[in-house]
């Protein structure tokens, strides 16, 4: 039996995490680290927004941050409650913690803070269920969402040389 609200729900989340993985290769050819990220509202994909710390010399220029940014400008409101933010990879505590503050409904993400670290990225060891756990926050979390997708991002930034630390 089909179930609509299921099938629907997948399309979109695949349609917001294609935007995000758009991005972060769009982030890659201009020099950028791999890492996407999109927001959706209702279904719609919103903004879509790469990593830019290099471009900027700005360390809190994740993807996340960015896209949280242009989304909140694009909406006139800082409250994103409704919101999914579809992340290549789990979101940092910086970026979770953004996410939080913006009252973002609910987190996909694909590669896991564990395949960034092994990319030979710098990042805290703290996953975000447990800075849900901790926090006591309710968002919703659906984790490995397109991972492989998401994992082969970092293989493509090795491939084209942009190697570095963010």
């Amino acid at each position: 039996m089909h179930n609509p609200g299921k099938h629907d729900s997948a399309d979109r989340d695949r349609a917001g995490m294609e935007a995000a993985i758009t991005a972060a290769r769009e982030g890659i050819g201009k020099g950028q680290s791999p890492f996407g990220c999109a927001v959706s509202r209702r279904g719609e994909v919103l903004v879509s927004s790469c990593n830019t710390v290099w471009l900027h010399t700005d360390p809190t220029r994740h993807a996340e941050v960015n896209a949280i940014s242009e989304a909140c400008r694009s909406l006139g409101t800082l409250d994103l409650a409704g919101c999914t933010l579809y992340a290549t990879c789990e979101p940092c505590p910086m970026c979770f913690s953004a996410a939080h503050w913006a009252r973002v409904g609910r987190v996909v993400y694909g590669a896991t803070i564990a395949d960034a670290r092994a990319a030979g990225f710098n990042e805290l060891d703290i996953p975000a269920r447990d800075l849900k756990r901790l926090g006591r926050y309710s968002i919703e979390l659906a984790p490995d969402f397109m991972a492989d997708a998401c994992r082969a991002l970092f293989t493509e930034w090795r491939q084209a040389g942009k190697c570095g630390a963010y």
